[in-house]
């Protein structure tokens, strides 16, 4: 979902990586002395190939090419996205019920459960900051009619400041319920929490992602709408926390509203580019990419627990793609969540690992070592008992669908072995990757029978 136009529809901007893989399978083959140069360079030849050197060279290439031809052609067809390594790879992942899975028969409490298995979470995550003072500053507050839109700035560690919008309704009986509003991946970097809430001038690159991926909607401002206090964060490399390089030029710095939407196009593009080195940087470190996200989310709801306005004891979150990992984690580590929809994101991982890797799992999604323990629904059942609605588009090949069917079935014979049948629902909607009108509308029924 790189761009925003209609076609991409992908977490991790499928789209270009899509076009990319085309583009490459354009490319004219080699000729035969590049072949030859090629190979030479390979066997660190400390001389140069005349004319005659390459033609004798080529001439012996081209029987090894047939060789291999014949050779691959009795080597089975894996069908995977990484060849002839898929076999060794496959053999390395979780095969029937996971170590730490509920369903386990050796799981008789359920709170015995959960402090093992998040416990095995947390450590993994690798990051853990300590519990600070938020210190939250408001620095606007606009009138938006139905509710009142803050800027505001609040501590997630002792060192780390975050940029919010708090949406508290003018109608709504205080304290209000509240909710976590998580924005998506997108391949869309430039803005964060603004994909999700209502601003004035609004840039048309804005609005047609919304369009593409939210039935237009901006679902932060919605929910206040519905009287609901919601706090939207930018995530760590979005919005104002993006990266920016000593020498960006001003509009990448500033963002001013009349940016052309080539120049947001091409900022994009580089973030894109830039995220694997961002995530072998934090990897190198020592820590872990998703324990940042989790932790800012966690500590969002520390932010709300300081609210007047907010019903301590009614909290919810919800998000799509990446912010709806997000809302799966959030449930699973924070036990003041009450209800979390899910949109665009449940998989099993052995099912990705063959074909469904290249456009979905990027660095901000990985917790080494996590699934030789535990598979993705597993960890949304640690939300249980609290109620927990998932939602994913049949049409969505970020996904492998049977691997989607399975998580749906696991995740509610999880829910009916903890005695919460009724607080579990999961739906498939035949849709590609989005949040449209309809789940939407789901969604919210949700909420308010939760909340």
């Amino acid at each position: 979902m790189k761009r925003p136009f209609k076609a991409s529809r992908s977490a991790d901007h499928a789209a270009r990586l899509a076009n990319t893989t085309r583009q490459d399978a354009s490319v004219a083959a080699p000729s035969r002395r590049d072949f030859v140069r090629w190979l030479a360079a390979g066997l660190c030849l400390r001389f140069a190939l005349d004319e005659e050197a390459l033609s004798e060279a080529a001439s012996g290439s081209q029987a090894l090419l047939a060789q291999a031809a014949g050779e691959s052609s009795t080597t089975p067809r894996t069908e995977s996205d990484v060849g002839s390594l898929w076999p060794f790879i496959q053999s390395q992942a979780v095969t029937g019920e996971f170590p730490l899975s509920w369903l386990r028969p050796e799981f008789k409490s359920l709170a015995g459960w959960k402090r093992k298995a998040r416990g095995k979470l947390l450590e993994l995550l690798h990051y853990s900051p300590a519990r600070c003072d938020p210190r939250a500053e408001v620095v606007e507050r606009i009138d938006a009619g139905e509710y009142v839109r803050e800027k505001v700035y609040f501590n997630t560690t002792p060192d780390i400041r975050v940029s919010a919008f708090v949406l508290v309704p003018k109608k709504a009986k205080l304290p209000a319920p509240a909710i976590v509003a998580l924005h998506d991946h997108g391949g869309f970097y430039f803005w964060g929490k603004e994909k999700i809430v209502e601003t004035e001038g609004e840039h048309a690159v804005l609005t047609d992602f919304k369009k593409s991926y939210y039935a237009g909607k901006s679902i932060a401002s919605e929910l206040a709408r519905q009287g609901y206090v919601v706090a939207v964060i930018d995530m760590f490399y979005w919005g104002e926390r993006r990266m920016l390089l000593d020498d960006d030029p001003v509009d990448w710095r500033e963002r001013p509203r009349d940016i052309k939407p080539e120049r947001i196009a091409e900022f994009n593009r580089r973030a894109g580019q830039s995220e694997q080195l961002v995530g072998r940087t934090i990897y190198s470190a020592g820590f872990t990419w998703p324990g940042v996200m989790f932790w800012d989310d966690i500590r969002s709801v520390d932010y709300l627990f300081t609210r007047p306005e907010v019903d301590q004891k009614r909290i919810g979150c919800v998000g799509l793609s990446v912010g709806g990992l997000r809302s799966c984690h959030l449930a699973a580590l924070d036990d003041r969540i009450k209800a979390a929809v899910v949109v665009g994101w449940m998989a099993s991982f052995p099912r990705q690992l063959r074909r469904h890797i290249r456009n979905t799992i990027g660095h901000t999604k990985l917790v080494p070592g996590l699934y030789h323990y535990l598979d993705y629904p597993d960890i949304a059942s640690l939300a249980m008992p609290r109620a927990l609605l998932v939602i994913n588009g049949s049409q969505d090949g970020l996904f492998d669908l049977e691997g989607v069917r399975a998580c749906f079935d696991k995740l509610n014979a999880g829910y009916k072995k903890a005695g919460a049948p009724e607080k579990c629902r999961t739906r498939l909607y035949d849709t590609p990757h989005e949040f449209n009108a309809q789940m939407q509308a789901e969604a919210w029924e949700w909420r308010r029978r939760w909340l």
